[in-house]
């Protein structure tokens, strides 16, 4: 009997042993997403997610949409390490419809470094990838030395004369990058505190999805610090002080890039646009009157601008600039006997943007209830140039009732245009601006504008537009000189897009969002025949 219960016990240990090696082994996507997305460096602005499977490639094969936003010469090292590594017979059972990560990380150089993070489907062989390099006419060879974590791969791949570096990382990942300085960050980094930086998407979203994105909001500006001259660029400029990250997955068209998915706030800090996700999303007609000549713009929407001016007023207040404002308001009441604060919640439209044209102007253009009932409220606290024009008396009063995006208007020019109140830094650009409005220059009368904006969504809070060309002469003054020689020369490059568009849509709390770059209508005149 003692006999019997010492090897029931036995069996029973073993079952539970095996049990647990085989669903640890089991590693359900959704689990090893997130624990790959976990040995990614903090780091990373984004990461794009996508299956190591033929009809993915075959999906992207001669389409210049990839090429044309990673470049293509770094696009063909990629491809050219998957022919040569991991379709090798000997890898290619390990690597085959595994996911790869490939995050994008700023540096110190001229370059914008790529890591490229896998799984094994099980456990190789120590020395396999030796194995695959010794092959005849593998276009590889390979040196390995111990480092703090264990064997690390020096591959040279002849053919573009480049050393891919790989490490092997507990829970079976693969690390590789070209950048010796972003595989020593890999190899140093440790998420200690088990913390996902980014949000995966669901297994079930996973499966149904071509490729996902992820956004980490907050190492945007270390990016945009390498990339331009100008430290204060007002490109992206709010979404760079957004402290969220986002999962979007593709939606598949042949001339687009278009992404879908949710940005999530986080819950113990906030920016200005977090103002946004406390509103309902709108319906956005104010892109309707932006100059022909816009490069970029970001349009803001409200459905309750009461509530927004309430809640701008408490971020003020945690910004430490409640007392200022209080200040300002308080001298605009002593001076013109005006609650300008209270006067602007009354007669404040759905929608207000800043844009950016091509020749450098900028422009307010923010929508009313009724223009002729803020005439005179705007002619009280101005200094009027004619019936319909004037200069602000006082500083920084559109940063304080419409938000950071307003700072750059310190002591602007007014004028008002029906149902618009505009604002610029100067008379001659809101006499340009009436030359656009009364002759219809508009940006929605371009036939390519309308099939990119057809792509986007209908309502939203938040939405940023850049034109490419539009926006060239400006990228050349503000970017540094290697980035912009690259998107200058590169084709296809940046410059093969028509624009691009960022939208958010409150949706409980945080914004449904949406990413969508389109490229240029291909010139059927220059097509040889």
């Amino acid at each position: 009997m003692k006999r019997l219960i010492v090897t029931t016990l036995i069996l029973l240990a073993a079952t539970v042993a095996i049990t647990v090696v085989y669903f640890k082994n089991l590693s359900p996507p959704g689990v090893r997403t997130n624990q790959v997305m976990q040995s990614i460096p903090e780091s990373a602005v984004a990461v794009f997610e996508f299956n190591n499977e033929k009809g993915f490639y075959d999906i992207f094969n001669g389409n210049q949409l990839l090429g044309a936003v990673v470049g293509k010469d770094k696009l063909h090292e990629l491809d050219t390490l998957r022919k040569l590594l991991l379709l090798s017979p000997a890898a290619d059972k390990f690597f085959n419809e595994q996911n790869i990560f490939i995050s994008v990380h700023p540096s110190a150089g001229n370059d914008i470094n790529l890591l490229v993070t896998t799984t094994a489907a099980s456990v190789m062989e120590p020395n396999l990838l030796e194995k695959i390099c010794a092959q005849p006419n593998s276009g590889l060879t390979v040196s390995s030395k111990r480092n703090t974590i264990g064997l690390e791969y020096d591959v040279l791949v002849k053919a573009i004369n480049k050393h891919f570096y790989i490490v092997k990382k507990e829970d079976n990942i693969f690390v590789g990058s070209f950048s010796r300085e972003l595989i020593d960050q890999s190899i140093l980094y440790h998420n200690e505190r088990g913390k996902n930086l980014f949000i995966p998407l669901s297994e079930r979203q996973n499966a149904n999805s071509l490729a996902n994105l992820y956004i980490n909001y907050g190492q945007l500006s270390p990016l945009f610090e390498q990339l331009f001259n100008n430290k204060n660029t007002d490109i992206f400029k709010s979404f760079r002080l957004l402290p969220a990250v986002a999962a979007l997955s593709m939606n598949y068209k042949s001339d687009a890039l278009m992404f879908n998915g949710f940005t999530t706030n986080n819950a113990h800090t906030s920016s200005y646009l977090n103002l946004f996700a406390a509103q309902q999303p709108v319906d956005n007609h104010l892109k309707d009157i932006f100059p022909a000549t816009t490069a970029y713009s970001i349009n803001f929407a409200v459905s309750d601008p009461k509530k927004f001016e309430a809640d701008l007023s408490q971020w003020h207040t945690r910004a430490g600039v409640g007392a200022e404002k209080d200040k300002l308001l308080q001298k605009v009441k002593a001076e013109t006997g005006l609650f300008i604060k209270t006067e602007l919640e009354h007669l404040l439209g759905n929608e207000f943007a800043v844009v950016t044209t091509r020749y450098q102007e900028k422009y307010a253009i923010i929508s009313v209830k009724d223009g002729s009932k803020l005439l005179p409220i705007m002619m009280n606290i101005s200094t009027m140039s004619n019936d319909n024009m004037g200069q602000f008396n006082y500083e920084k009063l559109p940063f304080f009732l419409l938000g950071d995006a307003f700072s750059i208007f310190r002591k602007p020019y007014f004028m008002i245009i029906d149902n618009f109140l505009i604002l610029a830094a100067t008379p001659s650009e809101l006499n340009s601006y009436t030359d656009t409005y009364i002759n219809r220059k508009f940006i929605s009368k371009i036939d390519q504008y309308n099939q990119f904006n057809n792509l986007l969504a209908e309502r939203s809070n938040v939405a940023f537009f850049i034109n490419f060309k539009n926006t060239q002469s400006i990228l050349k003054r503000d970017l540094k000189d290697p980035f912009y020689q690259a998107f200058e020369n590169n084709e296809p490059g940046w410059k093969s897009f028509y624009a691009a568009a960022y939208q958010f849509t409150a949706s409980d709390k945080n914004f449904y969002t949406n990413f969508c770059m389109r490229l240029n209508n291909i010139d059927t005149t220059a097509v040889k025949k």
